[in-house]
């Protein structure tokens, strides 16, 4: 597949492009999404009660199981050729900025650098109580998931709490400087490509139009409408994988 050749000069030309990557983008990795299709997660599991505070408070040791099940599943993932190809043009541009929506570390796994996660990630628990990460590293867990296992968290050893998922639950705020570097990255860049989200989760759904009200081009790289298809420069029918590694094969810059 050759990309639009709009796009492939948009590449060419960008000292500062900043890519903002969703669910789409681990999805061929074979990360499950959280929407769109019936094995996404949360066609199959209620939100409410693991992916909330309140849920937590609830029951900590059936939501910490089920994250060790996501963070098994994500440790069985490889990074795809989307993930590579912005590592490869990293190295060329080394003002490149990835502002990811994924919990996940494939696009650190492939080779790029200060990847910046709006929504926290899978990798970084923190103690509920006082917010501080462990003091030693937490030994993998790999349980079959199933909705009666539970698992209790770690006690946090600064102060006794428990340890939680390092990801952002519905009703939390998303970490504050995560959201200013993904802020800075997009009032900085002069291209932005949104690679694999689906537009819906807000304020990162917001981004985009921040880069468009400076006059940026903003490509959409996803094989599905979204709510953002309407309003940017170019829409590029494709996936993640699909795309960028075409990019990387026809432009120098990748």
């Amino acid at each position: 597949m050759d990309p639009p050749a709009e796009v492939r000069a948009w590449c060419q030309a960008a000292r500062r492009p900043c890519v903002l990557s969703g669910a789409g983008m681990s999805a061929e990795s074979g990360v499950p999404t959280f929407r769109d299709t019936p094995r996404s997660l949360w066609a199959r599991f209620d939100p409410a009660t693991l992916a909330t505070p309140e849920a937590y408070e609830r029951d900590p040791a059936l939501v910490w199981a089920w994250y060790q099940w996501r963070t098994h599943l994500v440790r069985r993932a490889q990074p795809n050729e989307g993930h590579v190809a912005l590592a490869r043009w990293a190295r060329s541009r080394p003002e490149l900025r990835i502002v990811t929506q994924n919990v996940d570390d494939l696009h650190e796994r492939a080779g790029s650098p200060d990847v910046i996660h709006v929504h926290g990630s899978l990798f970084a628990p923190r103690c509920f109580a006082c917010g501080r990460p462990p003091k030693e590293p937490l030994a993998p867990q790999a349980p079959k998931w199933q909705p009666e296992l539970r698992i209790p968290p770690p006690a946090c050893g600064h102060c006794g709490g428990l340890l939680r998922p390092g990801v952002v639950w519905f009703g939390e705020a998303l970490p504050p400087g995560p959201w200013q570097a993904a802020l800075d990255a997009v009032t900085r860049c002069d291209l932005l490509l949104v690679v694999g989200t689906s537009g819906l989760v807000h304020p990162a759904a917001g981004l985009p139009a921040q880069a468009l009200a400076r006059g940026v081009p903003v490509v959409e790289i996803n094989p599905q409408p979204t709510p953002l298809s309407g309003q940017v420069s170019r829409v590029w029918r494709t996936t993640a994988a699909v795309g960028l590694n075409a990019l990387a094969n026809s432009t120098p810059c990748l």
